[in-house]
């Protein structure tokens, strides 16, 4: 029997119950698993249940690849809408006409995956039961987290503590772990959101052969694409906006309003634009979307405390990438504490402190989240031709120049290989170090 048999396991302890924190805790189950080294992992979530509110997200190639490489890909698109070839039309706000269409070969069993908020959750959190990836809590509120050496102790808002060997932040735009360690401040993106589910089979004569479809205009652009295995359509209907109209307007789901307002300010649209809006909820949520500086520091306390998904790099939803990219972080996370414990008992380990593994998951995960961030931010301004060179523009002139802009922003989110980046930042500084 090795040391590393006898060793005790790695506490894990993951604040935050989302669809981030438990694909995180997945990730980690399945390579600790792999490498046969032992992790105890714990998820700590503050409400009195696992469950997302909201509506629909957007689970595009990459994120849904990792799905598929824990075993649950078939179930996934099971609950996933279809998109029928088609990422997005995009289309003109007043008669409907084409600007251009991004094509997606959706037939592949690997593909995208638009999927209810709620039923992908329900998905990890079956899986993480089944499997007994990790013990959950709920009713835990974080608090703060105390470096007392070693390992961490973490206080929750019952009073109540636990320690851990590592703390993953994974606590969303709002995080309190990152909080204790850096001040957020958001910054108004210049637009709000409104968002609402409807059922597609109250849809008339509809004119396009997929459900996939993006409206724009000047200050303003409505998406919708199919989740729930095509009985549901998710729309988000966005538009530019002063900060002093917004100042009761906050960055959460409860946020709603009036279905008068989104009608009121999507006056103009085309008739099959229209149909949607007026299918909303009478009290559909009304989302302030701020930005955020990019944070250049994802662990803290030696590398006993690391940020995950929103809590590391919170980014607009134009590209609709912020759970993949959560997902991606989490897999990469599992790839490096599972190396962290292969490593312990070796004489030359990769690694020589916890707080090496943590910066290596920051060096393969940061530059590409926060190209995400940026990338994000310039198609939300694109979609709403508020691009600087687009401000002086007419309408018709900025078609031309969003159709091109578009066709190609998404290639570089679908098409990364996120276990040869783990391998070439990895083997970078291998040979650094020896």
């Amino acid at each position: 029997m090795t040391a590393a048999d006898t060793a005790p396991p790695l506490r894990i302890a993951i604040v935050g119950g989302g669809i981030g924190g438990l694909f995180c805790a997945l990730a980690i189950h399945h390579h600790c698993s792999i490498a046969q080294v032992s992790a105890q992992i714990d998820v700590y979530e503050q409400a009195a249940q696992y469950k997302e509110i909201g509506a629909g997200v957007g689970v595009g190639v990459n994120a849904a690849r990792l799905i598929h490489n824990l075993g649950i890909g078939g179930q996934l698109n099971a609950i996933a809408g279809h998109r029928r070839g088609v990422w997005i039309r995009f289309s003109r706000f007043d008669n409907s006409e084409d600007i251009c269409t991004v094509p997606v070969n959706d037939n592949e069993t690997i593909r995208q995956a638009p999927c209810a908020r709620s039923d992908l959750l329900d998905l990890l959190l079956q899986t993480v039961n089944g499997r007994k990836a990790a013990t959950l809590h709920t009713k835990k509120a974080f608090h703060h987290v105390k470096d007392i050496g070693h390992t961490v102790r973490l206080h929750f808002a019952d009073k109540s503590t636990t320690e851990a060997d590592v703390l993953v932040g994974c606590d969303g735009i709002h995080s309190k772990v990152r909080n204790q360690f850096i001040v957020d401040k958001p910054i108004f993106s210049g637009q709000i959101a409104y968002r609402g589910v409807i059922p597609i089979a109250y849809l008339k004569d509809w004119p396009f052969e997929t459900y996939s479809v993006a409206w724009l205009a000047k200050h303003r652009h409505l998406l919708i694409f199919p989740i729930a295995r095509n009985t549901q359509l998710n729309v988000v209907a966005f538009v530019t906006k002063a900060e002093s109209e917004v100042a009761d307007v906050k960055e959460s789901w409860t946020s709603i309003c009036s279905k008068q307002d989104v009608l009121s300010d999507f006056d103009g649209f085309d008739d099959p634009a229209q149909q949607v809006l007026k299918l909303l909820p009478d009290e559909p949520s009304k989302w302030r979307l701020n930005d955020r500086e990019p944070l250049n520091k994802w662990h803290y306390m030696n590398g006993k405390v690391i940020l995950l998904g929103d809590a590391a790099n919170a980014m607009l939803p134009h590209l609709g990438a912020g759970a993949g990219q959560a997902m991606e972080s989490g897999w990469i996370l599992g790839r490096v504490l599972s190396e962290y414990l292969s490593g312990v008992t070796q004489t030359h380990t990769l690694f020589s402190s916890l707080e090496e593994a943590a910066q290596l998951y920051q060096d393969v995960r940061l530059p590409r989240a926060q190209k995400a961030q940026r990338t994000s931010r310039a198609a939300g301004n694109t979609y709403e031709m508020q691009a600087e060179d687009m401000l002086d523009k007419s309408y018709e002139e900025c078609i031309p120049m969003m159709a091109e802009r578009t066709r190609e922003r998404m290639k570089w989110v679908w098409e990364e290989d996120l276990d040869a980046a783990f391998e070439r930042v990895k083997h970078g500084r291998r040979s650094t170090a020896f």
